[in-house]
């Protein structure tokens, strides 16, 4: 009796031949740009010619990634393409909360005055999404005019329709801090399911749409009211892949004393662990940002104390700062937000890199997963029952695509989602077919390509002389919050107008 023993060993997922036989796919290079970047410790990103990479980088987007996104229809599932004005657009900061807890506020208290369309007051004010941008006079600009300049990153809003448009506006003027980042001030967010319903546009996908291309993402509740109603929900839903960009604010912390602030700090902490599941700690700012407060601190955030309220260790109910151990702590917790908007400006490019790199990946996923589903499509008959079949099965779907072609579960997106998007596609097969060469070039990108574009950055800026550091944000010591200095970028560049991206190939 003769015995045959099968060794069994794991192998990597297999592509059929034209004859066909199984044949392994080549393992692709991951796309692990972070790691190499943290590992060269020799390389500085703030010490690099940002205009002349900006400008490179939007040419690797063009030519390695942007194919895939047309012909995958990426922007139908996920994002819109990215254009030019994605790339060179100042460090982006949302704020995010219920109405009155102080957001418009906020911005006033970063910036130092009025800016148009400004509506303060403890009722429901601000009832729009308002842009807080750079520019040299003071002046409101429309929602489609603004959405329609090539040189602001709002193209992809009009996606959005007039209705949410019409809710949109930008406010220019000249203050030196936003010559270097950008405040995004939203509608407050009211409690109820009426008021939800009743918007004319979905204010969770704007969110959405905002959180994606923000750097910061400020969340503020107010002290004297933290529960979380069902639309705050879902936009913190909303926030999910974004988390590592959100800042907790509790603001008015000074309208309550010390042992209230400790009691409303637990309380907020429970509220946010059953809403954000994630097993990190969210980090938690305290705040006195409201126009009484402002002539109490200086530029760098040093209390003017009164002689009554400097002695005495009674409370005062609505008095800014009103102790003097409990001023410091306002005073060191402001000092930590802002100087996180500080390092905003000198961090744009790895976030940049991030962000591109997070796309990517995503990308690689869905072009894989379209071409997974599409090769499953009949050519001829029961197209349709085959359709339905897959969308209801699209949890064994993704598992199974995942084997396959070897890629990480937690990559791709969410069920729901993507079943929404599919079921508006009518045929799959009318996506062509997938070149796998041009999702090697895409990995080629990230593992080479982007680090050899650093080193050329770096060493174009080193050479040029005439360049100048400005840019960089000063030490703590000479920091001042509403006088951030001025991004100048490198003048030895000629400047090169790209076409938009949308729409090519």
């Amino acid at each position: 009796m003769m015995i045959v023993v099968l060794l069994l060993r794991s192998v990597q997922p297999a592509e059929i031949s034209p004859l066909g036989r199984l044949q392994p796919i080549p393992r692709r290079e991951e796309i692990k740009i972070e790691d190499k970047i943290s590992k060269d410790e020799s390389l500085d990103l703030r010490d690099i010619d940002k205009e002349y990479f900006y400008y490179e980088l939007k040419k690797l987007y063009k030519r390695k990634m942007l194919p895939l996104e047309l012909s995958s229809q990426f922007g139908h599932f996920a994002s819109p393409p990215l254009g030019p004005a994605d790339f060179d657009a100042k460090p982006m900061v949302l704020l995010l909360g219920q109405y009155s807890v102080g957001k418009t506020s906020f911005i006033r208290s970063l910036i130092g005055r009025d800016f148009p369309g400004q509506r303060i007051g403890p009722e429901p004010t601000t009832d729009r999404f308002v842009a807080v941008m750079h520019g040299d006079q003071d002046r409101s600009i429309p929602g489609n005019a603004l959405a329609m300049r090539s040189d602001k990153p709002f193209a992809g809003l009009q996606g959005f329709g007039n209705r949410f448009l019409e809710k949109f506006q930008g406010a220019e003027l000249d203050v030196p801090i936003l010559q270097n980042i950008t405040l995004i001030d939203t509608p407050g967010i009211l409690s109820g399911e009426k008021q939800r319903i009743g918007r004319d546009y979905d204010f969770q996908t704007v969110v959405q749409w905002f959180a994606e291309r923000s750097d910061l993402i400020i969340l503020m509740f107010d002290a004297h009211k933290l529960d979380i109603s069902d639309e705050l929900r879902l936009a913190i839903d909303a926030l999910r892949p974004h988390y590592t960009k959100v800042r907790v604010l509790l603001n008015k912390a000074d309208t309550i004393s010390p042992q209230q602030l400790l009691r409303v700090y637990g309380a907020l902490m429970w509220q946010l662990g059953r809403v954000m599941a994630t097993p990190e700690v969210v980090r938690v700012h305290l705040g006195a940002f409201s126009k009484s407060n402002e002539n109490f601190f200086n530029a760098y955030g040093q209390p003017q104390y009164t002689p009554d309220s400097y002695q005495s260790r009674a409370y005062y109910p609505n008095q800014p700062v009103q102790q003097n151990s409990f001023a410091h702590l306002l005073i060191t917790e402001r000092h930590d937000l802002l100087e996180e908007l500080r390092l905003l400006p000198a961090n744009a490019v790895l976030r940049k890199i991030n962000d591109l790199s997070k796309r990517g990946r995503f990308l690689k996923v869905h072009c894989f997963l379209i071409h997974f589903l599409r090769k499953q499509m009949p050519y001829f008959f029961a197209k349709e029952d085959k359709r339905r079949q897959l969308m209801q099965n699209l949890h064994h779907e993704f598992a199974a695509c995942a084997h396959r072609y070897g890629l990480s579960l937690g990559d791709f997106p969410n069920v729901d989602h993507f079943r929404t998007a599919l079921g508006q596609v009518k045929d799959l097969r009318a996506f062509p077919k997938l070149d796998k060469s041009q999702v090697v070039e895409m990995d080629r990108m990230f593992a080479h390509d982007i680090s050899k574009l650093l080193d050329k950055a770096s060493s174009s800026k080193k050479l040029n002389k005439k360049v100048s550091s400005s840019f960089i944000p000063p030490p703590p010591a000479t920091f001042q919050h509403q006088h951030l200095p001025p991004q100048q970028p490198p003048q030895h560049h000629n400047p090169l107008n790209l076409q938009h991206f949308d729409g090519e190939r």
